[in-house]
């Protein structure tokens, strides 16, 4: 493949990718995504599924992963664009929510989106890194230094662009399967896993849907982004067919795990719990620096969407000049560990704007448009002449209020996807816009 630039740094940032790159096939983003999967934060939810919600694991395990499927098609459809026209997630809104609300709505809340889950991701792993080190090696690192040199790492990863991301991700996949079938191992062995234990406790099915529904609106935001990747495919349906299996059968070891754990051990983090349950101190630290790289994976991915966000807003910055003040910021906030501490009220209000867009996104695309851009939308998305989309404007305004004003507790993310989706169409109906 010809190299972008002489220092080996992706430079193709708003315009077309060139035909002669866009040669990555299925299997490589099914890697890509299923490395982008199993790591500490996708165990939350089903974990908490099983903690707080107090469902069987297997009526955790499929509430989530039903949810998270649901997601992971209009996510893999979304990166079709990207693998048609070589153009990336962010610049492609324009196309369907306009202008003006792609680069001053929707690319600000997917930069702070990234940058926050990028901050928390390398605190988190700092803790276990920081824990290796003083424990295997007796050597006591600051918190700061090692939480600036991890972060760092990974942004010049995401620097270097795609490439990287791909030869990443494949580099680590052994360790990421290994260490998963290690953990299972573990599981099944020590703590005799059988079909009975999946009874003890009745399913409450409103409890159930609200997991489906949370672990849905964790992925959805995938929609904006997706493009970003297969920008570099072969055909869109290689790309389509790369994101869903790598997204579903990660995302299906990651629920299994975490509705297991969760459920035997009262835990939220199979990787602490299950490297300390190991027979030897080597399984344990195998375990432990398979999640340490499934953190590096997402991250990379975090960093390198991220910065495509923040050239859509700015586009004057130009991809690696976009790409370094989103790593900046991010090796900054890294070394603030009480960001971590913030997570609910900050997913929250990032969730008011995430959702809204999400459903508007979908439903212009595969609803409205009918899953084709034409020539005539495509001169205008480079010309940005997509001012403004008026239902779209509308629709986000009424809908992100609502989302803050209904109650945690009525799962108003699907409840939102779903309102915003009918009330979009509604207004594309009686108003007219370009």
């Amino acid at each position: 493949m010809t190299r972008p630039s002489k220092r080996n740094f992706e430079q193709y940032g708003l315009e077309p990718v060139p035909s002669s790159l866009k040669v990555s096939t299925w299997k490589e983003y099914a890697i890509i995504a299923f490395a982008f999967s199993v790591n500490a934060g996708n165990f939350l939810v089903p974990a908490l599924a099983v903690t707080q919600g107090n469902l069987p694991w297997l009526a955790a395990f499929s509430a989530v992963w039903i949810g998270a499927i649901l997601a992971f098609l209009c996510v893999s459809a979304l990166s079709i664009p990207g693998a048609l026209y070589g153009l990336p997630g962010q610049y492609i809104l324009r196309a369907f929510v306009g202008s003006w609300l792609a680069t001053k709505v929707a690319s600000p809340i997917r930069v702070l989106t990234s940058i926050y889950w990028f901050s928390v991701q390398t605190i988190g792993g700092t803790y276990i890194l920081q824990s290796v080190i003083s424990n295997y090696f007796n050597i006591r690192i600051p918190f700061a230094l090692l939480a600036i040199l991890t972060a760092s790492l990974m942004a010049y990863l995401a620097l270097v662009g795609y490439d990287a991301v791909k030869k990443v991700t494949r580099a680590f996949l052994p360790i990421l399967i290994i260490g998963q079938g290690l953990m299972l191992f573990i599981i099944v062995s020590e703590l005799k896993v059988t079909t009975s234990s999946s009874s003890e406790t009745s399913i409450h099915w409103g409890i159930f849907f609200f997991y489906m529904s949370l672990a849905f609106v964790q992925f959805i935001s995938g929609v904006s982004a997706s493009s970003d990747m297969t920008r570099y495919a072969i055909s869109a349906r290689q790309g389509f067919a790369g994101m869903f299996l790598g997204n579903s059968a990660g995302y299906f070891m990651t629920a299994l795990i975490g509705t297991l754990v969760a459920s035997y051990y009262q835990s939220t983090n199979p990787f602490v719990v299950l490297s300390e349950q190991a027979m030897s101190p080597f399984i344990g630290l195998f375990i432990t620096l398979s999640g340490l790289l499934a953190m590096i994976s997402i991250n990379i991915g975090n960093a390198y969407t991220g910065s495509f966000s923040l050239l859509n807003t700015w586009p004057t910055l130009g991809r690696i000049k976009s790409a370094l003040l989103f790593g900046l910021v991010g090796v900054v906030l890294s070394c603030f560990p009480s960001l971590a501490n913030e997570a609910a009220s900050i997913i929250s209000f990032l969730g008011a704007g995430i959702i809204p867009l999400s459903a508007i996104i979908v439903m212009d695309y595969l609803w409205v448009k009918k899953g084709l851009i034409t020539n005539e939308q495509l001169v205008k998305v480079v010309s940005g002449s997509y001012k403004l989309n008026i239902p779209a404007v509308l629709t986000f305004t009424i809908m992100s209020i609502s989302y803050l004003l209904i109650p945690k507790e009525f799962s108003p993310g699907m409840l939102i996807f779903i309102s915003s989706s009918i009330i979009y169409l509604l207004f594309k109906k009686v108003i007219v816009t370009n």
